[in-house]
């Protein structure tokens, strides 16, 4: 598991530190720099110089007969965790490796390769990106760098072109800044192959099924079905004991996902991208959520304020029973009762 404690700067580290702060504030040392070495071997300089540090080793967890799990314990990006804040899983297949979501940065996806050679030797053949937050994909970088930049990375079309728009910089931007620069040297490096929901792809002697059932978490969230383990990786659409992003999600979206989900996939061990999976975490997740969405709309619908629906909420047995063990509840409750609020509002006119 990823250690809680703050993680020291090798000197190398913080040389490469005082070179960006150099390069960042410009003036007259760095145009001398430049000057000395030349504009080409400058920026040649400079990249060298401005990786963050590796991720320490996080040993791999076999879930099921193809599946195993690079665990992160933390729900949020820190300094201290380097921004491993999202699991990375891998299945082992007869003709190689595929990843299901590759981690929050070049360093975390450096770390999960480390962590499947020591599983097994084959090659990683495939990696597929749940959605478009950056603590789920920014790893491609390490696999496309290790593997050659022709691995297929599957996505959604939403997802795709997220992050080759606008949001992919804006999401390593912000890891950057969440960690003191501990991810400095990613870059983006978005999915080159689209799926589809009900898509089949077979991998040696495993079969992949892929989901999507309209807005939840983000547009475009894939949950990715492995069919002889009756394993199923949902990415963030549900989370074990983190309270989950839902700028660009949908209460009522995200109950009709889950229905569909089952319904089509049956029962599975659901393996969220925060936290540990349950064969009934779509139930406990969804319970969470309704004891949220339902105060809201009853609120709505009988012309009462907001700060009368987040009352109804915080007293809610689903909601209350959790408020002091889930991870980011106190931050975020009042903006999940906000969006819910609004929801709710467009439902009603």
């Amino acid at each position: 598991m990823a250690s809680t404690q703050p993680f020291s700067l090798s000197p190398a580290s913080l040389q490469r530190r005082r070179w960006l702060r150099l390069a960042a504030g410009g003036g007259a040392a760095a145009l001398g720099v430049a000057a000395l070495v030349g504009p080409t071997g400058w920026a040649q300089q400079l990249g060298d110089f401005i990786e963050g540090p590796p991720v320490r080793d996080i040993p791999a967890r076999q879930l099921s007969p193809h599946v195993w799990m690079v665990f992160a314990q933390d729900g949020f990006p820190t300094p201290q965790n380097q921004g491993m804040m999202a699991n990375v899983l891998f299945v082992v297949t007869s003709a190689g490796v595929v990843v299901i979501d590759s981690g929050g940065s070049l360093q975390i996806g450096q770390m999960a390769i480390r962590m499947i050679r020591k599983v097994t030797p084959l090659p990683v053949i495939a990696v597929f990106n749940s959605h478009y937050h950056g603590d789920h994909w920014l790893g491609n970088h390490a696999f496309a760098a290790h593997y050659g930049p022709q691995l297929p990375i599957y996505a959604l079309t939403g997802t795709r072109e997220k992050i080759q728009g606008a949001e992919g910089n804006l999401w390593r931007s912000l890891m950057e800044r969440w960690t003191n620069q501990a991810t400095l040297g990613t870059q983006v490096v978005a999915p080159n192959q689209t799926v589809h929901n009900g898509q089949v792809l077979n991998f040696g002697d495993v079969s992949l099924v892929m989901h999507h059932y309209g807005t939840c978490h983000t547009p475009s969230d894939l949950c990715v079905q492995v069919v002889q383990d009756r394993l199923t990786a949902v990415g963030d659409i549900a989370m074990a004991n983190r309270i989950a992003n839902l700028d660009d999600g949908s209460y009522e979206g995200t109950f009709k996902y889950y229905q569909a989900l089952r319904t089509s996939a049956g029962a599975q061990l659901w393996v969220p991208g925060h936290g540990e999976g349950s064969t009934d975490l779509l139930q406990t997740y969804g319970e969470f959520m309704a004891g949220i969405w339902e105060p809201c709309l009853k609120a709505v619908q009988a012309g009462a304020p907001e700060s009368t629906a987040k009352a109804a909420v915080l007293a809610d047995r689903r909601v209350a029973r959790r408020a002091t063990t889930m991870q980011g509840f106190d931050g975020n409750i009042g903006k999940y009762v906000s969006l819910a609020y609004l929801e709710a509002e467009k439902l009603a006119f």
